[in-house]
């Protein structure tokens, strides 16, 4: 008798074997993820970069460096949802054509600060550098750390052309020129120079309004 119902119910032996569970609830989620994940791998090599957008020049490569070294997008995203109330405070939505040069992505869900996706142009250089030596000499209830050794540190010529290099490894178009460029585009610049003048470029590209 229980032969014949372990024959009518082959779920049951399934069920029973904890190993074999496992092993068929991996399979099942592989394909799924499979299904899932490939579809967007060749959609995210079909993404195009902006009209007009190029990679970052030197000196914002290296306050892009100095950036991501000092943790801002731990406070900062980078990513304007669709959202009115979004698009009506920092501006048109981000787009996925934005991105494509950035090696790692920007975007982030933490908001301690505004989101900086457009914050290009809507300060001046000084402010930025008020700002990120003190913040509260600009914005007094401002919970953001000072960052006072950016302007005493020089940025480095050849970590930047490393980091080109490796770039352009991975596709982004630097030419011969901009490599035997960077030593001078970034000589006699300090830290601070190159996060400000990656701040003013966030933005640049995007679509202008809402």
């Amino acid at each position: 008798m229980s032969n014949t119902n372990e024959n009518k119910n082959p779920h049951e032996k399934i069920e029973k074997n904890v190993g074999l569970l496992a092993v068929l609830i991996a399979v099942a989620l592989s394909f799924g993820g499979l299904a899932e994940i490939v579809p967007l791998m060749y959609q995210a090599e079909a993404i195009e970069p902006l009209p007009g957008m190029k990679p970052y020049p030197a000196l914002e490569l290296a306050g892009r460096d100095v950036y991501i070294r000092e943790g801002c997008y731990n406070c900062h995203s980078q990513m304007i949802r669709t959202l009115r109330f979004e698009t009506e405070r920092y501006g048109h939505y981000s787009l996925a054509g934005e991105s494509v040069y950035d090696r790692p992505f920007q975007w982030g869900s933490k908001r301690t600060g505004p989101d900086l996706a457009r914050v290009g142009g809507r300060y001046s250089d000084d402010w930025h550098r008020v700002h990120l030596i003190n913040p509260r000499d600009v914005v007094p209830e401002s919970n953001m750390p000072s960052f006072p050794w950016l302007a005493e540190n020089a940025v480095d010529p050849q970590q930047v052309t490393r980091h080109m290099r490796a770039l352009k490894k991975l596709g982004d178009p630097y030419t011969d020129e901009d490599l035997a460029g960077v030593a001078q585009a970034v000589e006699g610049r300090s830290e601070l120079d190159a996060m400000v003048a990656y701040l003013q470029g966030l933005g640049r590209y995007a679509p202008k309004g809402n």
